[in-house]
């Protein structure tokens, strides 16, 4: 994709683009970043990004809405919307086939300050939702480093601040720094880590690569290589062994401490519920580094959590399911589904195709709950058209597929003991295709070719 010819590998580049495309709103009041920020911001969801000026009693400045306009993300990307997730696709192939390896030095804007008085309440990091636990860093994207091959892994984890130099974070037991963590604890060692707040696009996607894009023996950080055009840039942690993001905005270093847990949450999750109060994992800050005039980044649960893992998530499950079946010709997460519906398109040559894509869906992404799958003559991107199919071209007695017992999501409050029910769904016409199946069309006209007046 070339974002480094193009100089768009940092936040401040980022914000300069937005501007320049009239996608940019600026807050000039003061703003409480306890509650009030996330209040305003979630009026503007889903359009033009908000840039806050002026945070209480902080320093520095606060981003939201960095990925919830799909559109804007493929213009960032110079691709259409609905061509986004396959160029994402092609990065990723692309990078698996010939990695490339990021440059590392020991300064960068990331450490032009190194903050003296470690106190995360110096950073506006905002309480989002009126029953947060506390204030959450929510997009910072985590390096870590494999605790026996030394492989980097990104990763994005929800983390409450509970102290000065302390965060309760999240875990996801399918995730490879989960994995990096039990062999770390069971040694009786911590696992280091430095959390980098305020990205481009390229390293929150890769960041957010589900486990079927991003084998845990290749670093992810060469997704973000192949879409920069250019090696990322890493610069040496002060106190730990694993590197930072040169061009972050902000640097938290750190340990997540063997055998201790602490509560973390509330918190308003991507699902629209809060997740409970549990004792989770223990991070201790060593160093705070950062940009000169920094940005800070921020997320909402919603439509930025969608596209972020979404569009990178879909993008590694069309790869992997069309290897396995190539007749399939797109892949989606449907709108709304936050998300675990996966709509998945398929050029059907063979009857029983339809069900070896609904597998291989549930086999690429193991947080999919439900797969529904459709003709080409069917928009995915289209909520209404994927209903159309479902309730026109799906029997209910033979073309619901049930699998119980599977591994679920523990953020969905529908899971129980890890557990829950999978459905797959075939709204494909049978073949051979019946004629009372052809869709009704209308004549395809120019607007252009007429006198049309107050359109």
């Amino acid at each position: 994709m070339n974002l480094a010819e193009r100089k768009l590998i940092d936040l401040q580049s980022c914000v300069e683009f937005m501007q320049r495309h009239n996608h940019l709103i600026r807050v000039k009041s003061e703003v409480d970043p306890d509650l009030e920020l996330a209040g305003i911001a979630r009026k503007f969801e889903g359009g033009k990004a908000v840039l806050f000026e002026n945070v209480k009693g902080r320093d520095y400045p606060v981003l939201v809405g960095l990925y919830w306009n799909r559109d804007f993300l493929a213009k960032f990307f110079q691709t259409t919307s609905a061509r986004l997730p396959f160029a994402l696709a092609d990065d990723i192939r692309a990078w698996r086939r010939n990695p490339v390896e990021p440059i590392i030095a020991k300064q960068g804007p990331a450490n032009e300050v190194i903050e003296n008085d470690l106190d995360l309440s110096t950073l506006p990091i905002p309480r989002h939702a009126e029953g947060d636990g506390g204030p959450y860093l929510t997009s910072s994207v985590v390096i870590a480093k494999d605790p026996d091959t030394g492989v980097r892994n990104l990763s994005i984890h929800r983390m409450m601040v509970t102290g000065k130099n302390r965060f309760t974070m999240l875990l996801e037991e399918l995730g490879h720094v989960m994995d990096y963590f039990k062999r770390a604890e069971a040694r009786g060692q911590a696992l280091e880590l430095t959390v980098n707040n305020g990205v481009d696009y390229a390293l929150s996607m890769a960041a957010a690569s589900p486990a079927s894009a991003a084998p845990i023996e290749m670093d992810e950080i060469g997704i973000a290589c192949q879409m920069h055009g250019a090696p990322v840039r890493l610069i040496e942690a002060q106190t730990v062994d694993v590197e930072a993001i040169a061009d972050a905005q902000f640097v938290i270093e750190g340990k997540i401490l063997p055998n201790v847990r602490e509560p973390e949450g509330p918190y308003a999750e991507v699902t629209g519920y809060y997740a409970g109060v549990e004792a989770r994992w223990v991070f201790e800050v060593s160093a705070i580094t950062r940009r000169r005039a920094p940005i800070f980044h921020s997320i909402l649960s919603g439509k930025e959590v969608y596209n972020a893992y979404g569009l990178i998530a879909g993008a590694g499950a069309f790869d992997k399911v069309h290897s396995l079946v190539p007749e399939v010709t797109a892949v989606h997460f449907s709108d709304g589904s936050v998300p675990y519906h996966l709509v998945v398109q398929i050029d059907k040559k063979h009857e029983g195709s339809q069900r070896n894509a609904i597998m291989a869906a549930f086999v690429s992404l193991a947080f999919v709950k439900t797969v529904t799958v459709v003709d080409t003559d069917v928009d995915p991107y289209s909520v209404t058209d994927v209903e159309w199919a479902v309730q026109t071209r799906c029997r209910f007695d033979r073309d619901i597929l049930h699998i119980p017992d599977a591994i679920g999501h523990r953020l969905n409050p529908m899971v129980e003991n890890d557990k829950w029910e999978r459905l797959g769904i075939d709204a494909t016409v049978p073949l051979p295709r019946e004629d009372k199946y052809k869709r009704a069309t209308m004549r395809n006209v120019n607007l252009d070719d007429f006198d049309i007046e107050g359109a």
